[in-house]
């Protein structure tokens, strides 16, 4: 089992419905819950065939030198990167059209 957290912007409240069987939301768009590996990839193939124009970020505990890993689905200002085996975020600029 790992913490896992859910965070999704502009996604079809359908696809909220369903992540609420699965989790708990704390605040609008943002889900909790303690899941295994199984569920955890269970949660994120709905996430990647209902997130239509929206954007999420799914981040769950691991075993990694941070203690966490993360995700990304659409598009969004804030990009995954990998710098010498870290995960962190960089900016695209704001004239980016699409974002």
């Amino acid at each position: 089992m790992s913490f896992l957290v859910v965070v999704t912007e502009n996604v079809p409240p359908r696809l909220r419905g369903r992540m609420a069987i699965w989790m708990l939301e704390v605040r609008a768009g943002v889900y909790i819950g303690d899941v295994s590996k199984r569920t955890r990839e269970m949660i994120w193939e709905q996430l990647r065939e209902g997130h239509e124009d929206g954007n999420v970020v799914m981040a769950w505990s691991s075993n990694h030198e941070s203690g966490y890993e993360f995700q990304t689905l659409g598009p969004n200002r804030r990009i995954p990167v990998e710098f010498d085996g870290l995960h962190l975020v960089a900016f695209q600029p704001l004239d980016n059209p699409d974002l």
